[in-house]
C-alpha cells in the first residue's frame, strides 16, 4: 500500500469515527457537522492528489536513475569493447610490423644480390700492360684463371683458355698479352712454328703495346730452335731498330753474334 492510500484511509477511518460519536438527529440535521465531513473529504483529495504527485516524482526520478545506471552500464560495455578492439589492432599493427620489417630485410637481401650481381657485369678499371683500361669483370676474370694455367705450367690448359679468351673477347685490352702468353705457352711446349704464328700477332696488330719488343724476342729465340739464324737475325735487328730504348733491345745485342752465318 502506498503512502496515498494509508493517508486516505487514515481520514475516512476519522471520519467514520466522528460520525459514529454524533447523535443519529445530529448527523442528519447538523449543518456544522456535514461541513466538517465535506472538508476531511477535501483534506483526504488534497492529500491524495500530493501523494500521487510525490510518487509520480518519485517514479520520474527512479526512471531517470536507472537510466542513468543503464547508460553507465552500456558506457561500461563500450569501454570495454572498445579496449578489446583496441588490443586487437595493436596485434594487428604489431602482425603488420613484423611482416614489414621481413620485407625490407628481404628486399634488402634481394638488392644486395643483384647489386653483387650487376657489380659482376659491370665493367671495371685495370691495368693492363702499364696502362688504365674497362674491362668486364668476366673477362678479367677469364684472362687471370688462363695466366694462372701458365704459371702452373699447365701449357696445354693456357693453350685452350687463352684460344677461348681471344675468340670471345677479339677487342679485349688483354688481348695482346693473351696473344704473347699463347705464344710462350707453345714455346714452353717446343711447339715453335705454332708460338711464332701466335707471338707475331703482338707486333703487327699491337706495335705500340709494350708486349711487342718482348714478342720478337721470343720469335727470334723460337727461329733459333728451328735452326733459322738468318730469320733471327733479321728479327733481332728489327727489335733494335723498332724499339732502341726496350730492355728487348739490349738483349737482341746480346744474342745477335749467336746468329751470325758462318
Amino acid at each position: 500500500m502506498n503512502a496515498a492510500a494509508r493517508a486516505a484511509r487514515v481520514l475516512l477511518v476519522a471520519a467514520a469515527a466522528l460520525a459514529a460519536a454524533a447523535p443519529a438527529h445530529a448527523l442528519f440535521g447538523d449543518d456544522e457537522a456535514r461541513k466538517a465531513i465535506l472538508d476531511l473529504r477535501k483534506k483526504v483529495d488534497e492529500q491524495n492528489q500530493a501523494l500521487a504527485q510525490k510518487d509520480a516524482e518519485l517514479a520520474a526520478r527512479l526512471e531517470r536513475l536507472e537510466a542513468a545506471n543503464r547508460a553507465q552500464l552500456e558506457f561500461a560495455n563500450t569501454i570495454d569493447a572498445l579496449r578489446r578492439e583496441i588490443a586487437q589492432l595493436r596485434g594487428q599493427v604489431e602482425q603488420l610490423a613484423h611482416e614489414v620489417a621481413t620485407l625490407q630485410k628481404r628486399n634488402r637481401d634481394l638488392y644486395g644480390d643483384l647489386d653483387a650481381r650487376l657489380k659482376k657485369l659491370e665493367p671495371t678499371t685495370a691495368t693492363v700492360d702499364g696502362k688504365q683500361a674497362q674491362v668486364e669483370r668476366s673477362e678479367q676474370a677469364a684472362f687471370d684463371a688462363a695466366l694462372a694455367q701458365f704459371r702452373a705450367s699447365d701449357f696445354k690448359g693456357a693453350i685452350a683458355s687463352l684460344q677461348t679468351f681471344l675468340a670471345r673477347y677479339p677487342q679485349s685490352a688483354y688481348a695482346a698479352s693473351a696473344h704473347y702468353w699463347l705464344g710462350n705457352s707453345h714455346f714452353a711446349l717446343k711447339d715453335y712454328k705454332a708460338a711464332i704464328s701466335a707471338l707475331q700477332v703482338v707486333p703487327e696488330r699491337y706495335r705500340d703495346s709494350p708486349r711487342a719488343p718482348e714478342a720478337l724476342l721470343n720469335i727470334a729465340a723460337s727461329q733459333i730452335e728451328l735452326n733459322d739464324k738468318k730469320s733471327a737475325r733479321s728479327t733481332l735487328n728489327r727489335i733494335i731498330k723498332e724499339y732502341p730504348d726496350s730492355e728487348a733491345a739490349k738483349l737482341a745485342k746480346e744474342r745477335l753474334p749467336s746468329t751470325a752465318l758462318r
